[in-house]
């Protein structure tokens, strides 16, 4: 179905997030006005653990943006994967079960869904980044990516753990009346810190996402603007209201993000690739996020709200834009383009109205954002002047790099026709429809403010209460708001000279090498295992696997003690223990594999004899049926294998001998020290006491019967597919399970008669 579909089966599938869009606008007004759905679902009751969902507002603006550009994203790729033929099916498979759990990160109210949310979203980026592996430099940007978000978000799990302890509670909603705060919580806050970071690609985590651009517009336009690294500032700003007052919440999260801001904006401004361009121009907007939605104040989570938006809106246009770019001209090399601009005015006029959005200028959501972020930091917010200080000139950043976007897609004169594939009318919708919400949000400052405000009343304001609007009065904040503008414009003009210090700032030890050298000391440390560790043939990996377990229990053994060994409660035990180990010994030195396996049965009927002697006749006659069917499966197997294996090595023998003899000691021991154990297990009591109620006096079959009926089931369904298997694998080429196959003209038979053995 995918292959006759083509790219249209991309139009099909964004349906699904269209229609949740549409059903989350229809729940938007009761969320706003405080009538929030939540869902309780269990999970594993024993130990406490559910499936708690809740919309909010928070979660209602997140999840409006991932249905919303994600539908927008899927239309578009029926248009740019036009061309492509294979892994269709698999890209939207995949880019649906993303936005599924992104959707589950956005409403997800227990710590613990939502980590598991947060790590379908890191599997289903390294998918897409990867793209079916075809090319080096995608499986190792996948690879990058996997190791910095999975690594950070098992510190993050820990934070979880750790906070979800503290509080008592591990519903997210629960932790404000919990209160949790100490020592413990500080370190929590840290780790938690360290995931988000790591997803919202913040300072030093940052190298993975321009890395990540070696995937298809469609999932770096989705992924990178307005999905996967919103996770990172979006858990920030849904803890905010509950660990924003812990040390060290406010430093870290403003100072990271600062620093993220200004580097991402610095490197945007040297960047020759478009797409390169953008990519650090989204670490920079992810840092300015980060610093908003963690400041914990009112005001500033007011402006964190209106930038998550536009963000989302303006940079996934804009990666639409140069997907386009790419399809037409065939390149995205900045010194490799010119008219753009005059071959497409459309094109021309979205990108314009998204980079207006970015720098912020009137009417455009980003300018409602950028005012709310100049005031916020003006007034009340954490750090004060210094970090409006940074604020400012990160803005001057981001012009600067906006106009080196710009002009470097659109500016020049006409190229030949030849060079430029005209984009159609379904192609251009997207970034069409992403750079008119824009402004049409933009002129809409009261709605907007009704839904970003909903959350941002959870944190103090100590002045008065802000409100989005187009126009506050003439004040600090509008000089700020223009002087970013001039002099982000006059950084552009003299960029030019500004580069040979890219190159001169890095000093000897960068982020990115310091990646490298963490990825490419995970794969040898990974291969060096698979090659030292996991053993090729199955005797040897018997072997280690054997010896491990004896290394393990043996330090475990060695402090509990080794009770003196009770020899026999009466003769008759002596001498059957005696014919046992006569037979161990015989299956050793027999060469024929048959007799080995006929005289290792006769240990089996003797040890039914030991339970016999035991007053324990059921056990006796499960151990006479397991062992007659054992033999019977091992005759019909050796009938079907080789005479005899070649001759190894002797050294190989004796080491092999070592650790057979080592785990039989160890199991000896281990049953004695066991058997020396007088206090009973906790669940013995229950055990005892329930087995009359439970139809029977013996309590092993009780609980075999009764209490792990649902494990014996299992157990003996596995036994009946294996044994199948087995079946199936001997008889495949008798008259019972098919004809023979011709023999091959110059070989013999592999078959050995049962006597030969």
């Amino acid at each position: 179905m995918p292959r006759q579909a083509g790219s249209r089966l991309f139009l099909a599938a964004a349906l699904l997030p269209g229609a949740a869009f549409v059903w989350l606008l229809v729940r938007t007004p009761a969320v706003l006005a405080g009538r929030t759905g939540s869902v309780s679902v269990p999970w594993a009751p024993a130990l406490g653990l559910q499936v708690d969902l809740r919309l909010d507002a928070l979660g209602l603006l997140l999840a409006l943006l991932v249905t919303g550009v994600g539908a927008l994203t899927l239309a578009y790729a029926r248009w740019y994967f036009a061309e492509r033929a294979d892994r269709l099916g698999r890209t939207c498979a995949v880019l649906l079960l993303f936005v599924a759990a992104m959707v589950g990160i956005a409403v997800a109210d227990n710590l613990l869904v939502l980590y598991v949310a947060w790590e379908v979203t890191t599997v289903c980026s390294f998918l897409l980044i990867a793209d079916g592996g075809h090319t080096a430099g995608a499986r190792r940007a996948a690879l990058h990516a996997l190791l910095t978000t999975t690594g950070a978000g098992f510190a993050m799990l820990l934070g979880f753990l750790l906070l979800g302890r503290e509080a008592g509670t591990y519903r997210i909603s629960g932790l404000a009346a919990a209160e949790p705060a100490g020592g413990v919580v500080t370190g929590a806050v840290v780790l938690i810190l360290v995931g988000a970071f790591a997803k919202s690609a913040q300072v030093p985590f940052h190298p993975w996402l321009p890395a990540a651009m070696v995937a298809p517009t469609p999932v770096t336009a989705y992924l990178h603007a307005a999905a996967m690294v919103k996770a990172g500032v979006f858990l920030v700003a849904r803890l905010t209201p509950v660990l924003a007052e812990t040390v060290p919440w406010q430093p870290l999260v403003v100072v990271i993000g600062l620093a993220t801001m200004i580097l991402g904006g610095w490197r945007a401004l040297a960047q020759t690739d478009l797409k390169s361009l953008l990519a650090f121009g989204t670490i920079a907007q992810l840092g300015f996020l980060m610093v908003l939605l963690g400041a914990g104040t009112r005001t500033a989570a007011i402006a964190g709200g209106t930038m998550l938006i536009a963000h989302a809106l303006f940079k996934a246009c804009l990666f639409l834009v140069v997907g386009i770019i790419d399809h037409s001209a065939g390149t995205r090399e900045i010194g490799e383009l010119s008219g753009v601009g005059r071959r497409s005015p459309v094109l021309l006029g979205s990108a314009a109205l998204a980079c207006a959005s970015m720098v912020g200028l009137p009417p455009f959501v980003g300018y409602l954002g950028k005012e709310a972020a100049l005031e916020a930091f003006h007034t009340h917010a954490w750090g004060g002047p210094g970090a409006l200080a940074g604020l400012v000139l990160g803005s001057v950043l981001t012009v600067a790099y906006t106009g080196r976007f710009l002009h470097g897609a659109f500016a020049g004169p006409a190229r030949p026709r030849g060079e430029w594939r005209a984009p159609t009318a379904g192609f251009l919708a997207a970034p069409v429809v992403l750079a008119l919400t824009g402004v049409v949000l933009g002129l809409q400052p009261t709605r907007l403010d009704h839904l970003v405000a909903a959350h941002a009343d959870l944190l103090p304001d100590p002045g008065k209460p802000y409100h989005l609007a187009l126009w506050h009065g003439f004040g600090l904040v509008v000089v700020l708001s223009a002087g970013t503008l001039v002099a982000g414009i006059a950084l552009f003009l003299v960029h030019r000279r500004l580069a040979p210090l890219h190159g001169r700032l890095a000093g000897p030890a960068t982020a990115q090498g310091a990646h490298d050298g963490i990825a490419t000391g995970s794969t040898r440390a990974a291969a060096w295992v698979d090659t030292h560790v996991h053993a090729r043939a199955l005797p040897d990996q018997l072997a280690r696997t054997v010896l491990a377990v004896v290394l393990i229990q043996a330090v475990v053994l060695v402090p509990v003690g080794i009770p003196a060994p009770h020899p026999w409660d009466t003769p008759w035990q002596a001498v059957v223990a005696a014919g046992a180990l006569a037979g161990t010994v015989a299956v050793i030195a027999l060469r024929r594999q048959l007799y080995a396996a006929l005289v290792l049965g006769v240990v089996g009927y003797l040890v039914a004899v030991v339970f016999v002697l035991q007053g324990a006749p059921d056990l006796a006659l499960i151990q006479l049926l397991v062992e007659t069917l054992t033999f019977v499966v091992f005759v019909l197997v050796l009938r079907r294998m080789p005479r005899a294996t070649a001759p190894r090595h002797h050294y190989g023998r004796r080491l092999r001998a070592a650790v057979a003899v080592s785990f039989g000691v160890l199991m000896t021991l281990v049953s004695l020290t066991m058997a020396s154990r007088h206090a009973r297990s906790l669940p013995s009591p229950d055990y005892l006491d329930g087995s009359p109620d439970h139809g029977g006096p013996n309590v092993v079959n009780v609980i075999i019967t009764e209490y792990r009926a649902l494990d014996t089931l299992g157990e003996v369904s596995v036994l009946v597919i294996a044994a199948t298997a087995v079946a199936g694998l001997v008889l495949q080429s008798t008259r019972i399970g098919g004809p023979q196959p011709p023999d091959e003209p110059g070989t013999q038979r592999a078959e050995v008669s049962t006597r030969d053995r």
